[in-house]
């Protein structure tokens, strides 16, 4: 073999070419040659001068384009967020743009055009395919009007081994970058990307080493002569590696477009819809050598059936590797069957078999294939491919659901049109339910299309709490069940469903439940006198000099002298997105409107309220006989633990994390409210969802932030005391607030609080210092921050999980036990690295990855280290 290549280079080096190209008996010495691997017209393609590469690259470097795009909401195989690509013009005339599937996404996206001379042109969906990796963008062509630029033409013939071919492209968001490389497979597997993202199938890739990179999706894979033979999808990142698609499907796709579209009506960026045929059984196919198909069981004569029905060149057979449940092909092929006949004749290649299924859509088609030896003939129905792909997706709480498509369908083993959560949005996540979750019921009916389960949830009224039960992919076999708390508050729109109009690219929305429903809102109130006359108490909020607060080692700290109590720990949440919007701010003398809570930005100082009625009488405490102190079964009933989720949406004036756990204790209750008190790093802000479990009694109910102190460290929580019952309400009590006198040097204290467990403990203490100054340290990603506070220093660290209030040995609150937010050794690695990561990553031009950012945020973070380590040595 070796020798032939030599000669046939040599005969390479004496052809003679002209104007009007080789010879014929020229051309027949090549191709007789040659080896049978390797086309003859790629080794004369390659006898192109720089000359001829520098003019064809003239007329393609104009017509290539830069694509930003963003996503708008994640779905179907794609998720939110924004990118660079690329694509190029295929028909100047009526403003088409080819590009990947991947780049125009399924879902809606906003994105635009940089043409070379840097003129941004706002560019629409048009089409993506459902199975392949292509789609078309449309642009006006009007408004393109600085840059002469022409199309680039389709040559997919012209793909051969050792064809030499140029990748230009946006390659690692340079613009403009030109990769050179030589064809060497026509039969690469298609490349899988994602195990629950998208992925081609059922068709044959190229394979060059031309060592493409991020950017380059969708650039032309172009020859000599300035043809588009490929289109450039994807590589390794570990090598040289790059993947290029076929244009055979690519070039009749474009072509209904030119037979159906009128240039003056994409003008106008409103066309009359394309409808593109595309045929599925719903089954994966895989191309196998003869060798592997013999060890499945394919029979001897019908090898050489196939071997002399089929071209010299062909090595392999059709061979299924996967069907998906409830499809055409399912009970009906198996994984290893082996494609022998499709309607009589013998197919091998996956452009074959497209073609049949692209053209008889609805239609029965007749399949032979042949199973561990045996001769199976079935007839199966061929489908519509657009009928089980979603155009359509219905947005709650500011989460993503839609039908399940056939890709992800593929991926997990499920059914096609199953209720699929894209984006587990607030409502969803906080109930624990995750990215591509399959949701089978909710409140105990089935939900088995998103028709069933749009109906149910109109059924559901705010605040209502419902079993959801939902199947994942990795544990497939197994469903759980959680806790749904439909939105109490309007922190995002009522559900709406999004629709696509594949007239104008873009998606229509419509209210997804009637106004008439249940789902209206249901929150509760109280009497409008009490309220008034609390409401009164905070406006006439007075400072009192001399109030502390106390510290245990800088980390936990509770105040004295205000005539609240509070307790809370933070939850740090990793990678929670920050989103910044306009809070809702309700004025005191609105409180009493639908929910009849106060929330107020009031800028009191203190806090003082006497409650008579639910005064505990020193002389009326009665002990259990155990080994508890008086205090703690005094101040139990009057503990609470908090449980705040704050929706994405509100994440901003400094709110580091999304869930919060923290003790609260209960200042006031009556028949008609109840107050708590708690620490501000608990409830960070107004708009959060409180939910309250009682120490003294088994339920958790949802309360209201009424009030947020704008620099001392305490909050007010209400809650309705009717939602508790009689049996509740009955054992649950406020605790005694005693502000006088004020602690002292060696005055002993009794920490009384609640771990997770909702389980009262105490520890004593002795106070060493009643008044130490509290220096909070601003943190990199400015947050709230106690100001002008003294704390108490005792002789006990508690540690971090421990948190409560103050007491007396009668269970009389003296101080508050708060959790202060700071930023220590023990913040997240995103949070103590925010500053670094917004200056990286605000610099557009700098196209890094998510792993990229990270390693150059630690670097930063180490070389700051570094700086501050010969001062810390000296200090040593």
């Amino acid at each position: 073999m070796a020798e032939a290549i030599l000669g046939s280079l040599d005969v390479i080096k004496k052809v003679r070419v002209s104007d009007d190209g080789i010879s014929i008996a020229e051309e027949q010495l090549l191709k007789t040659r040659l080896p049978m691997e390797i086309d003859s017209g790629a080794a004369v393609e390659n006898l192109a001068t720089a000359e001829d590469w520098r003019k064809a690259l003239s007329r393609v470097v104009p017509a290539v384009v830069v694509l930003r795009t963003t996503a708008c909401r994640a779905f179907d195989t794609e998720p939110a967020g924004s990118g660079y690509a690329t694509g190029f013009i295929v028909d100047k005339k009526r403003g088409i743009i080819l590009t990947n599937r991947h780049v125009v996404k399924p879902g809606p996206i906003v994105a635009e055009a940089v043409f070379l001379n840097r003129e941004e042109i706002p560019v629409h969906p048009l089409y993506r395919d459902p199975v392949h990796d292509f789609g078309f963008l449309h642009f006006d062509p009007g408004a393109v009007q600085f840059l002469e630029y022409e199309e680039i033409p389709f040559a997919p013939e012209a793909a051969s081994v050792g064809l030499e071919i140029r990748v230009v492209g946006n390659d690692s968001g340079e613009k403009v970058s030109i990769l050179s490389g030589t064809i060497a497979r026509l039969d690469r597997d298609a490349p899988p990307y994602k195990r629950d993202g998208y992925n081609d199938f059922n068709t044959f890739y190229m394979q060059a080493a031309s060592g493409t990179k991020g950017g380059s999706s969708g650039s032309p894979v172009i020859d000599c002569k300035g043809c588009a033979v490929a289109l450039n999808a994807g590589s390794k990142t570990a090598g040289a590696s790059a993947y290029f698609l076929p244009l055979e499907r690519v070039v009749r796709a474009l072509k209904f477009f030119q037979e159906d579209i009128l240039e003056s009506s994409l003008s106008k960026n409103s066309w009359q819809p394309v409808h593109i045929p595309r045929g599925t059984l719903q089954m994966t196919l895989m191309h196998k050598g003869f060798d592997e198909t013999r060890r499945l069981g394919l029979k001897r004569e019908t090898e050489q059936m196939v071997r002399q029905a089929s071209p010299s060149t062909e090595t392999g057979m059709l061979v299924v590797d996967s069907v998906v449940p409830g499809g055409p092909s399912h009970k009906l092929l198996e994984p290893g069957d082996v494609l022998v006949l499709v309607n009589g004749e013998v197919v091998t290649q996956f452009l074959r078999l497209e073609v049949l299924l692209d053209d008889n859509v609805g239609k029965h088609i007749d399949i032979e294939l042949e199973r561990g030896g045996a001769t199976i003939t079935v007839t199966l129905l061929i489908q519509d491919l657009h009928s089980i792909t979603p155009n359509f997706f219905l947005e709650v709480s500011g989460g993503v659901v839609h039908p399940l498509s056939y890709q992800q369908a593929r991926n997990f083993r499920f059914t096609c049109g199953l209720v699929y959560v894209a984006d587990p949005g607030y409502m969803l996540s906080r109930a624990g339910v995750p990215k591509h979750a399959i949701i089978k019921k909710l409140a105990g009916e089935e939900t088995s299309v998103l028709d069933d389960f749009i109906a149910v949830y109109s059924k559901l009224s705010r605040g209502a709490r419902v079993p959801l039960e939902f199947l994942t992919y990795v544990d497939r076999h197994r469903s759980k069940s959680v806790l749904v708390t439909v939105d109490r508050h309007e922190w995002y729109a009522p559900p709406q469903l999004y629709v696509r109009d594949d007239s104008t690219g873009l998606w229509n929305v419509k209210p997804a439940i009637s106004t008439t429903s249940a789902f209206s809102l249901s929150l509760f109130g109280s009497s409008n006198g009490e309220q008034q006359q609390l409401l009164s108490t905070y406006d006439n909020i007075s400072t009192k000099e001399g109030s502390t607060v106390s510290v245990v080692n800088g980390v936990e700290k509770s105040c004295e002298g205000e005539a609240t109590g509070s307790s809370g720990e933070s939850v740090q949440a990793s990678d929670a997105p920050i989103i910044e919007s306009e809070t809702k701010r309700r004025r005191v003398n609105n409180l009493l409107g639908g929910d009849g809570l106060a929330n107020t930005d009031g800028t009191s100082d203190h806090f003082e309220h006497n409650i008579a009625d639910n005064e505990v009488a020193e002389e009326t405490v009665t002990i259990p006989a155990s080994s508890a102190s008086t205090a703690e079964h005094v101040i139990e009933p009057t503990l609470v633990m908090m449980e705040v989720h704050i929706p994405p949406s509100a994440m901003l004036d400094g709110v580091h994390a999304q869930h919060f756990f923290g003790t609260g204790v209960i200042v006031h209750h009556s028949q008609s409210l109840g107050l708590v008190a708690v620490d501000r790093n608990t409830v960070a802000i107004s708009v959060s969802d409180v939910m309250l479990s009682f120490a003294a009694y088994p339920i958790e109910i949802p309360a209201e932030v009424v009030f947020l102190h704008p620099v001392h460290n305490f909050a007010l929580v209400a809650y309705d005391p009717a939602a508790l019952g009689s049996a509740g309400a009955a054992a649950v009590r406020a605790a005694t607030l005693l502000s006088e006198p004020p602690l002292s040097r060696g005055d002993a204290v009794y920490l009384v609080g609640l771990n997770r467990s909702l389980q009262a403990t105490s520890r004593k203490s002795v106070v060493t210092n009643p008044s130490v100054a509290l220096n909070v340290g601003a943190a990199d990603c400015p947050r709230y921050r106690a100001m002008n506070m003294e704390v108490i220093e005792v002789d006990t660290d508690f540690g971090h999980s421990f948190s409560g209030v103050l007491a007396d040995e009668l269970g009389r609150v003296q101080a508050l036990w708060a959790s202060f937010s700071t930023q220590d050794c023990a913040a997240s690695v995103c949070e103590r690295n925010w500053s670094t990561w917004a200056l990286i990553h605000t610099r557009r031009r700098i196209r890094l990855s998510v792993s990229q950012l990270e390693r150059l945020v630690f670097c930063s973070t180490n070389a700051r280290l570094a700086r501050r380590l010969p001062i810390i040595t000296s200090a040593l």
